[in-house]
C-alpha cells in the first residue's frame, strides 16, 4: 500500500491540548477542502482530562487536579500526559468506504499490530471500548480510541500507554469503565522508548490502511 501521500509528524516535548485541537480542525477542514494532505500527527500531552460527547458528570472524580477540555469526539472521560502516545489521524474516509465503524475497526486492528510488534499481546474486549490485555490476574486497558468525523474527514484517533503515571487515572473513570485498571508497556515489563512505539506504529500503518481500505466482512 502506497503511503508517502501522508505526511507523519512527531511533535517535540509536552503539546497544549487547546491549540492542538485548534490546528487539527483546521487540518480536517483544509483536507476536506483538498488544500493540505491527510496525516498523522504524534505527541505527548502534559497531564489532562477530556470529555467525549459521551461523558457523564459523575465520572469526572477529581475536576480540579488537571485541566478538563471538551474534545468533541466520540467517547466518554480519558486522561492525557506525559508517557502515554498520542496519535491523531486526519484521513479522508470518503475515498476510503464512508463506514464509520469500518474505520474504527481499523484503527483498532492497527493499535493491536503495534502492541505485537512490541511483545504484548492485546484483543478487543466484547462490550468493552479500548484496547486489552492481560495484566496479572486481571484484564487491563492499554489503548484508548476516539474519533470523530466531519464531511468524512477524520480527526482524533488513538493513545496508547507507554509509561505514563497511571495514578493520574484516578481523577477520572477511563471511559466509563469502573471494574477494569489500566496498565501500560512499562508496567507490563516492556521498557520500549517512545523512538521505538513511534517505530512499531509506522510498521504497521500499512496493514491499517489495507484493512480500512478493504470491504467489511460480515461474520
Amino acid at each position: 500500500m502506497e503511503t508517502s501521500d501522508i505526511e507523519w509528524r512527531v511533535w517535540p516535548g509536552l503539546t497544549g491540548y487547546p491549540e492542538v485541537l485548534a490546528e487539527m480542525e483546521e487540518r480536517a477542514a483544509a483536507i476536506y477542502r483538498g488544500e493540505a494532505a491527510e496525516c498523522i500527527w504524534l505527541l505527548e500531552h502534559p497531564p489532562l482530562y477530556t470529555a467525549g460527547t459521551s461523558a457523564a458528570p459523575e465520572e469526572l472524580l477529581s475536576a480540579e487536579r488537571f485541566p478538563v477540555y471538551s474534545a468533541g469526539r466520540g467517547g466518554r472521560y480519558t486522561y492525557h500526559g506525559p508517557g502515554q502516545r498520542i496519535v491523531y489521524v486526519m484521513l479522508d474516509l470518503a475515498k476510503r468506504g464512508r463506514d464509520v465503524r469500518h474505520f474504527v475497526h481499523s484503527l483498532e486492528a492497527w493499535v493491536i499490530a503495534t502492541l505485537a510488534e512490541l511483545g504484548v499481546d492485546a484483543r478487543r474486549a466484547e462490550g468493552r471500548i479500548g484496547i486489552w490485555t492481560d495484566d496479572g490476574d486481571s484484564e487491563a486497558k492499554i489503548g484508548a480510541i476516539g474519533v470523530r468525523i466531519r464531511r468524512w474527514v477524520s480527526f482524533h484517533g488513538f493513545a496508547l500507554n507507554v509509561a505514563p503515571d497511571l495514578a493520574h487515572f484516578d481523577g477520572i473513570i477511563p471511559c466509563g469503565i469502573a471494574e477494569y485498571p489500566v496498565t501500560s508497556l512499562s508496567k507490563l515489563g516492556v521498557a520500549a522508548e517512545m523512538e521505538a512505539v513511534d517505530a512499531a506504529i509506522h510498521a504497521r500503518f500499512g496493514d491499517f490502511l489495507d484493512i480500512l481500505e478493504a470491504p467489511e466482512t460480515k461474520d
